[in-house]
């Protein structure tokens, strides 16, 4: 089929674009190469350009999208602004692109012109939980509220049980977990991913919410100073510089390979995925922070410091792992990368890259400036 992908010259749609035209499928893609993700790029990778029909334009743009839309049978719809950190202050930035972008394209479904669409994937999140699950061991599965700032002052990093306040075990988390987010990235994704499955019940469109855990690989944006740890950590690594961790480095998340991802999105294109549903595509572990920087610095030869800081960024969570039950029933899916030989995979492409000008102080500075960034 002929399948959209918004934002299909970033990190995941470049990945996705190459399976799906190896597996047969004819691409469209729509990006606005945005600087702070392409660091001035402005094409598609060069073995795409050939085979992949380009519009460089903005999702929130309708003559773009009527465009974009031509002959679409599926669309999957990867563009967004993805920093938890930064959507705290660029607020209307994110608004426009994550919420405006999905209601114009469901604007321009409903018109007799775009009907022929047959599917849609949304990329979303798994930062429309905000601190997910937890076990008590009084009173077994909860689902505590985003952290204060007073708790995380005092050094309180871990969430407590809302009932009786004792200390709780994180547990992977289903997809029927409450939906409270504790950034506005996190609250657009929500309303972006309840926008798609709306709209595929009503229009009966098969439609697929995969809630994406923190997706690493080769090709991720090394420039990008506001999503994506491993490049961050990576950049200061490489060059022997300071590596300042948030908390008390113990903060864990999932992390998914992006090949496991473009598996699992692919799959949402079979005939055999059908209704409207919302995924977890994850790795089934997760791993600390602390961890993640000594094994990056271990990669190239431990020449930085690593500072546990106790600061912390407003809407953070604290830890994060999917439950993927309900993936394998959908999509058959289960994560084939773990993150050792992923990490490695990713360490080695890097290498290959120059080290980027280092804007993560910058945007650090902009953090702490606005209030959102605490020691």
């Amino acid at each position: 089929m002929t399948v959209l992908i918004t934002g299909g010259a970033g990190f995941i749609g470049t990945h996705l674009t190459r399976h799906l035209l190896d597996i047969g499928h004819e691409v469209t893609v729509l990006d606005n190469f945005s600087p702070q993700i392409h660091a001035g790029r402005t094409d598609l990778a060069p073995d795409l350009k050939p085979n992949v029909r380009l519009i460089t334009g903005d999702i929130a743009d309708p003559t773009t999208m009527v465009s974009a839309l031509e002959g679409a049978e599926s669309v999957i719809h990867l563009a967004a602004e993805t920093g938890t950190g930064q959507s705290m202050y660029e607020v209307s930035r994110y608004e426009r692109t994550n919420l405006a972008g999905t209601a114009l394209l469901y604007e321009l479904l409903t018109k007799a012109p775009a009907r022929k669409v047959e599917r849609v994937v949304v990329a979303s999140s798994r930062a429309i939980y905000g601190e997910g699950a937890y076990r008590c061991p009084q009173h077994g599965l909860i689902y505590p509220a985003p952290r204060t700032s007073a708790e995380k002052k005092s050094g309180l990093f871990d969430p407590l049980c809302p009932v009786c306040s004792s200390p709780c075990e994180t547990v992977p988390t289903p997809e029927t977990a409450p939906l409270q987010p504790s950034s506005f990235y996190g609250l657009t994704k929500q309303v972006q991913e309840q926008t798609v499955l709306l709209f595929g019940n009503v229009l009966n469109i098969p439609s697929f919410a995969l809630r994406y855990q923190n997706v690493y690989g080769p090709g991720q944006s090394l420039h990008n100073p506001y999503t994506g740890i491993l490049a961050i950590f990576s950049n200061l690594a490489r060059t022997g510089k300071l590596i300042q961790i948030f908390e008390d480095g113990q903060e864990s998340r999932d992390f998914v390979y992006v090949e496991d991802v473009v598996r699992a999105t692919a799959a949402c294109l079979s005939s055999a995925a059908l209704g409207c549903e919302a995924i977890h595509i994850g790795s089934n572990s997760r791993s600390s922070v602390l961890t993640v920087a000594n094994e990056i610095n271990a990669f190239f030869g431990n020449q930085s410091d690593i500072l546990i800081t106790g600061a912390f960024r407003e809407g953070d969570i604290r830890h994060g792992m999917a439950d993927l039950t309900k993936a394998g029933v959908v999509l058959n899916y289960q994560p084939q990368w773990n993150f050792s030989t992923g990490l490695k995979q990713f360490l080695n492409w890097a290498l290959e890259n120059e080290i980027p000008q280092n804007q993560y102080e910058q945007s650090l500075a902009e953090m702490k400036a606005r209030g959102l960034l605490r020691d």
